[in-house]
């Protein structure tokens, strides 16, 4: 019979199960929500437009959660590190990176809820129902152009992220997906 034992916390050379389920159900999601954002854009007033909007408001607010969960976990449990030939600048680049990815999908999220709200909408958060006394269009389209820029920059520091995994594999021979499965 062979024993399968599962780490919560993270160890020197391996994520623990939580890390691993926030990087994963975060990344599953942002594969959906992204190209879904983009397809409602190009949809015109409709009921299928309603449905999907109401679908890709509901996973933002899943983000924005696993998120904040995700910064909780990380403060209890940080990411340990052996001591390797990693130059500071490499190490500096990647806790930009990842400031920079944890910033931008909160901007995603949180502008999204604004710009929902300052159109006159109830914004169900899942645990609680929100809704402005007052709507404001001019705030909800400058709302609306920083979920839009967010989401650019989010998928400009993902393929970074993506590439640095990818050179870490290749070149430093480093087995850095191997952590995070």
């Amino acid at each position: 019979m062979i024993l399968l034992t599962v780490k919560l916390y993270n160890s020197l050379y391996k994520y623990g199960l939580l890390s691993k389920l926030f990087h994963w159900v975060t990344f599953i999601l942002l594969i959906i929500q992204i190209p879904l954002g983009l397809y409602l854009v190009k949809l015109d007033f409709s009921e299928e437009r309603i449905s999907l909007e109401e679908l890709h408001i509901i996973l933002g607010i899943i983000i924005f959660y696993f998120t904040l969960l995700r910064l909780i976990w990380k403060f209890k449990d940080p990411k340990k590190s052996p001591k390797r030939g990693k130059f500071k600048g490499q190490i500096i680049l990647s806790k930009i990176n990842y400031f920079l990815m944890y910033l931008s999908l909160f901007m995603i999220t949180t502008s999204g809820m604004l710009k929902k709200l300052f159109m006159g909408e109830e914004l169900n958060l899942i645990f609680f129902k929100l809704q402005f006394v007052k709507s404001n269009f001019e705030l909800a389209d400058v709302y609306y152009t920083l979920h839009i820029y967010s989401n650019y920059l989010l998928v400009m520091l993902f393929a970074i992220h993506i590439m640095a995994v990818i050179v870490h594999h290749t070149y430093f021979k480093e087995k850095i997906l191997n952590k995070m499965l």
